[in-house]
């Protein structure tokens, strides 16, 4: 089997909600992002094999595949194929492991991995707005699930009671995810991973955008427990849930064989990916499952990381993981996670592996794991491992 290599990898900051990506093309967006790997190894865009780019919301300017316009606003040549796709929040982590199986497998030596998602313009739900105004979920659906539909807000409460999560165990995971984010911005920490990009705010404002906006470095425990539960819940609120944003990544992946013949230094070999379906009412237990499949498959144990990425769509979902997994909390979300940085959901998986990938570097370590729930009951998981 030949190896399936990532030897570039760049996001830009996360914008918060209406701010400074709100008016950003997608598409260009995106291809800011896809130039950004090819220019980091100088490697001849005309060797690109294939592009896999994570996009939910597929409507608007994100419709009509927007992996393909953005190769063609980018200014790839034009025999560059592309594809979107949509596992919702899993969306870009699993662009990545289709792009690394399709390498293993033979059929392709170069291909990139991305995501995008602008939820200024879209946000969550924004799919339903068709113009037959029909909906996704239909009567035996509905039946499956017992009888209604449960949105994500009273997932993450079921798996919170589930799990015996109190709302101040909650918001305080929220909490320390906004002070290490905040810590490691300080430090520098993303600077290498986030590509700065030239914007114009909604204020008129032209500037380079290079730092994560989500960050609120004051925060306090009583600011958190003051905040009104939402989404028809007791207990989830704006802190304890990740934030709508932007953003917009890409993952430069090669065959062993590529690499050589080019003369390029890879920087992680990709090892294994996993994929589950769950609970389609508890919904975001997922990566509970895929992190036990993907251990299963591969022998190793959740001591065997030194970095771990499980998205932090709400802080139930990395609670009750770590409840069951026991790992080491030193190793889990160490500069902070969704719930500080933003969620923009199809661009998260690729954010996420952007974050391991250098972090893994800074450390010297030898193994990462990513994960992340989706909506409608379903994980990725990956593997990595730094060379």
């Amino acid at each position: 089997m030949e190896e399936a290599l990532i030897v570039a990898a760049k996001r830009t900051a996360i914008g918060r909600k209406g701010k400074s990506l709100a008016l950003m093309r997608p598409e260009e967006l995106l291809a800011e992002v896809l130039l950004a790997v090819v220019k980091d190894v100088n490697l001849d865009p005309n060797l690109i094999d294939d592009v896999l780019v994570g996009c939910v919301y597929q409507i608007g300017e994100q419709a009509c595949c927007v992996a393909r316009n953005a190769t063609v606003a980018g200014g790839f040549p034009s025999d560059t194929p592309a594809s979107t796709l949509n596992r919702q929040c899993g969306s870009a982590l699993s662009a990545l492991n289709f792009c690394a199986t399709t390498i293993r497998a033979g059929e392709a030596d170069v291909m990139i991995a991305g995501g995008i998602e602008i939820m200024s313009k879209y946000p969550i739900m924004s799919d339903f707005w068709g113009l037959n105004k029909g909906l996704p979920f239909g009567q035996k659906f509905v039946d499956a699930c017992g009888g209604k539909v449960v949105n994500q807000g009273e997932a993450a409460e079921l798996i919170a009671k589930k799990w015996g999560i109190s709302r101040e165990a909650m918001d305080e995971f929220g909490f320390h995810s906004h002070l290490k984010a905040a810590k490691a911005q300080a430090a520098g920490k993303f600077k290498a991973e986030i590509l700065p990009v030239e914007v114009t705010t909604p204020e008129g404002q032209k500037k380079i955008f290079d730092q994560d906006e989500g960050i609120r470095p004051d925060t306090t425990l009583e600011k958190l427990a003051a905040l009104k539960p939402a989404l028809g819940t007791s207990m989830i609120t704006a802190g304890n849930s990740s934030q709508i944003s932007d953003g917009a990544s890409a993952v430069l992946l090669m065959s062993g064989r590529k690499c050589r013949e080019l003369g390029i230094k890879p920087r992680a070999r990709f090892a294994a990916s996993a994929v589950v379906g769950d609970d389609p009412v508890l919904m975001l237990t997922g990566p509970i499952q895929a992190t036990h499949k993907i251990l299963k498959k591969t022998g190793m144990k959740i001591t065997d990381f030194d970095v771990i990425e499980i998205n932090e769509a709400f802080a139930s979902v990395p609670l009750a993981w770590a409840i069951e997994h026991e790992p080491d909390p030193a190793v889990v979300n160490i500069n902070g996670g969704a719930i500080a940085l933003g969620h923009p959901v199809g661009n998260t998986g690729t954010r996420l592996v952007c974050t391991a990938l250098h972090e893994l570097e800074r450390k010297q370590g030898s193994k990462a794991l990513i994960t992340l729930c989706t909506g409608g009951g379903m994980a990725p998981a990956t593997i990595l491992e730094r060379v």
